[in-house]
């Protein structure tokens, strides 16, 4: 599974060499995410290298599976109730139908919050520095942290699980 690590760069210029030693490292270009305030970000970062600034996705993902599970449980529950006369296939569909409104009215809302690097380091973006972020396997990562450090990126307390790995 592959992890997010960030890295803050006070400038384009430092940015970019960030990028240059993860690509040299054996980061691929697909792996490689910048975040910026919105000025920075329309002016001067190629769209290929964007985060999305919202949190859609994982909050689709989330929905989901609790809307799933609710409705795996809502289904089970009426299976139990004698005079309904659910089956076994009318509790899973319970559970997809839970599935599907769980994450249409997660995505909904997740929609409408910037993702979590954004939130977690608005001062940093908001003080216009650029965040390098990089995904990959942990070890790797790992590894890799000198060779990026020395390119001018200072590590950030971040770690988390890509959503789409």
């Amino acid at each position: 599974m592959k992890v997010r690590h960030v890295f803050s760069t006070p400038d384009l210029p430092t940015a970019q060499a960030v990028m240059n030693a993860a690509r040299g490292a054996g980061v691929h270009d697909d792996d490689i995410l910048l975040v910026a305030r919105s000025d920075i970000e329309l002016e001067e970062i190629p769209n290929e290298f964007k985060e999305a600034d919202t949190d859609l996705i994982p909050a689709a993902l989330r929905g989901a599976g609790y809307g799933g599970a609710a409705g795996l449980l809502a289904g089970l529950a009426a299976i139990v109730i004698t005079p309904i006369g659910l089956t076994l296939a009318g509790a899973a569909a319970a559970a997809v139908a839970g599935a599907l409104v769980g994450s249409w009215a997660s995505a909904l809302v997740g929609s409408s919050l910037p993702d979590p690097i954004r939130r977690k380091f608005d001062d940093e973006i908001q003080a216009g520095r650029i965040l390098v972020v990089l995904d990959g396997d942990k070890d790797f990562l790992d590894r890799t942290e000198g060779i990026i450090t020395t390119a001018g990126g200072t590590h950030l307390p971040y770690e988390a699980s890509k959503a789409m790995a």
